[in-house]
């Protein structure tokens, strides 16, 4: 992306309906935002869009199980995704929802268009099918003869009449794209990935089902009342049908899109299907599809069963909006795996953003008002300090090819350059010593170099962290908008003179906060690691542990929704347990010989939740239930009186 460029389009992946938003989706959305932001800034037609995916085996099957109809289903998940973006700030122009009449017509114009060309055929397809991925796989591809490569569960062998996509016929020109265009896939490593994928050979995408009807009915002109479209082709035509694709097409100048931000899991869809998609529309294909990595835990990956899960806005809420979107902006090069740990959070907030961002900030009000009665004049920094402004531009330089080009960990370490710069002046200058010494010039000199400093900082942090950014304005008396974007970086021009404004502390130093963890009778975290520390030191038996050891295992209230026999097993019933995460888990326990299955429908038990799951005669088991046993039998712990499926036990 240029800086001439007229239009700007940046896209999110729609978010499926099936869970509520993690971190990742924060990460992906909160990228999304600052693109966006910056754009307009800088004085691009900017178009934003994000959304939800709403149709799908899957999503039928969800709502189901919660007596709900799938449109219900969706309406509430989805206005979950879009409650937190607006709580989050996000700027989209656009939330669409694959629910959307407008998005369904689109579609199906797509449909009949590339039908039209001889691209779409119809014939029978038959393969093993994950209906959570949404899926099929070969019989090579599957672990044990049977579960899903990509989650682990079972898939179903499914045979129906389909519509196909002629994907095979697009290899040629998909691989010309590639070579001719070296950032339409960043980073270019995944690029590599897709390429060698398409050279391997592409066989022709099933588009259309007949095993269930929550989707977009194929156009009336096909006389298919039974089929509807793939949840694929539904899904990747979001990004043309919010611009008015197959209506009045109002904002279609917006296409093609200049980011299209995915998770690298979906990244063989939008790299491939996508593309292929686009060329048999006969429309231009994206200037760059960037895929970002996955975020694990404390080094682990995360998932519900090892209750490890990141909730995005509990973290913004306790540690603040800015703060977290810095820290998921600036900890992992874009495309890596990032981990997520409050230790590092704590040090980016400590260090980054409380010494050398906020600090400055205090040091530049503190010798403006003891020195200048808080007015700086810049008219002779440019006598005393070239050097500085020197660096300072070098830096600006090189700023915005490394944010559209999906460097943007790198954007801001270069920025913190420029924070060291001015730090660094003060120590080497001494606008103390220049006043004892007379100097009164000099000394404004340094402190006018600090705030124009500051002020360009200010601009360039404006999308990373508006609301900070906001203060630092009002603290320096600058407005953030293009004309002082345009004056301040592009044009290498510094403030004639301003007045400053004392503000609060931006990021006062926090100590780790206690996020996802279990209560513990109001006492904070430092208190109980004391209180295990004086136990220690008294009680050395070895079978003791510490209470930070028990609160390693997670144990949940679940509520027994279903449950069977498992034939030719003496002692095993499978069981399928809601424990409040949207979808049940699949138990197999062995207490057969003590109960029914029958009487254990609708009761309740204590699970153990993070069990690391283990496959028993060839199915998967995701959790245990407690249950104490001695010469009268076996009994299963339950809650004295019901509870809310997944309350946790502490």
């Amino acid at each position: 992306m240029q800086e001439s460029c007229k239009n700007v389009y940046i896209t999110t992946p729609i978010y499926y309906v099936n869970d509520v938003a993690h971190i990742g989706h924060a990460y992906t959305t909160i990228i999304a935002d600052m693109l966006a932001r910056y754009s307009r800034l800088t004085g691009q037609n900017t178009y934003f869009l994000t959304g939800t995916d709403e149709h799908g085996q899957k999503i039928a099957q969800s709502a189901e199980q919660r007596g709900k109809t799938a449109k219900e289903y969706a309406d509430e998940v989805s206005g979950k995704f879009r409650a937190l973006w607006d709580d989050f700030n996000i700027t989209y122009d656009k939330f669409i929802r694959t629910t959307d009449e407008e998005h369904k017509i689109g579609v199906q114009q797509a449909f009949e268009r590339m039908h039209a060309k001889g691209d779409i055929y119809k014939g029978e397809y038959e393969g093993y099918y994950c209906v959570p991925c949404e899926t099929f796989f070969t019989e090579k591809q599957l672990v044990d003869e049977q579960f899903c490569p990509e989650c682990g569960r079972p898939t179903q062998i499914v045979k129906e009449e389909s519509y196909f996509f002629k994907l095979s016929a697009y290899e040629d020109k998909l691989i010309k794209w590639y070579e001719e265009n070296p950032d339409c896939i960043l980073p270019r490593s995944k690029k590599n990935e897709i390429v060698n994928f398409v050279k391997g050979g592409l066989k022709d995408l099933s588009i259309s089902r007949t095993s269930f009807d929550w989707g977009v009915k194929l156009p009336e002109s096909m006389n298919e009342p039974k089929h509807v479209m793939y949840v694929w082709l539904d899904a990747l035509m979001n990004y043309i049908t919010a611009l008015g694709y197959g209506g009045k097409e109002e904002n279609m100048d917006f296409w093609p899109a200049n980011v299209q931000l995915v998770g690298k899991d979906i990244l063989r869809f939008h790299a491939i299907y996508w593309p292929a998609f686009l060329m048999s529309l006969d429309l231009p294909l994206p200037k760059h599809i960037a895929a970002h990595g996955w975020w694990t835990r404390d080094g682990e990956k995360m998932s519900k069963s090892k209750g490890n899960v990141v909730n995005p806005k509990e973290v913004a809420d306790a540690y603040g909006l800015d703060a977290f979107r810095y820290f998921m902006l600036r900890e992992v090069p874009f495309g890596q795996d990032g981990d997520f740990s409050q230790k590092a959070l704590m040090d980016r907030i400590n260090s980054d953003l409380g010494n050398d961002l906020g600090n400055l900030l205090n040091r530049i009000s503190g010798m403006s008002g003891k020195y200048f009665d808080f007015k700086i004049d810049s008219k002779d920094v440019i006598k005393f300090h070239q050097k500085e402004l020197d660096e300072v531009n070098t830096i600006l330089d090189g700023l915005e090819p490394l944010l559209y080009n999906m460097q943007i960990n790198r954007y801001l370490e270069e920025i913190w350059k420029i924070l060291t710069i001015a730090n660094k002046a003060i120590g080497d200058y001494e606008p103390w010593a220049k006043m004892k010494d007379g100097k009164v010039d000099e000394a404004m000199a340094l402190v006018a170099l600090i705030t124009n400093i500051m002020a360009k900082v200010a601009l360039l942090l404006d999308s990373v962290m508006p609301e900070k950014i906001a203060k630092i304005s009002q603290s320096l008396g600058i407005k953030i908008d293009t004309d002082t974007y345009n004056s301040l970086i592009n044009n290498k021009e510094l403030l004639t003179t301003t007045t400053i404004t004392k503000v609060d502390q931006l990021f006062p130093r926090i100590e780790e906060l206690l996020l996802a963890q279990p209560d513990v009778a109001d006492e904070t975290k430092a208190e109980c690691e004391k209180k295990v520390e004086t136990k220690e030191e008294v009680v050395e038996e070895d079978n003791l542990i510490t209470i930070d050891k028990f609160f390693e295992t997670t144990l949940k209230i679940g509520t027994i929704v279903e449950a069977e026999e498992v034939p030719k097993s003496k002692k095993l019933l499978k069981l399928q347990v809601d424990l409040g995460e949207g979808r049940n888990r699949q138990i197999l326990a062995g207490i057969k010989e003590f109960y029914s299955a029958e009487e254990l429908v609708g009761t309740q038990a204590c699970v153990v939740a993070n069990l690391k799951p283990a496959k028993l005669m060839g199915m998967l088991s995701e959790g245990m239930l407690m249950a104490a046993k001695d010469e009268n039998g076996l009994s299963l712990i339950r809650p004295e009186t019901p509870k809310k499926s997944g309350t946790k036990i502490s």
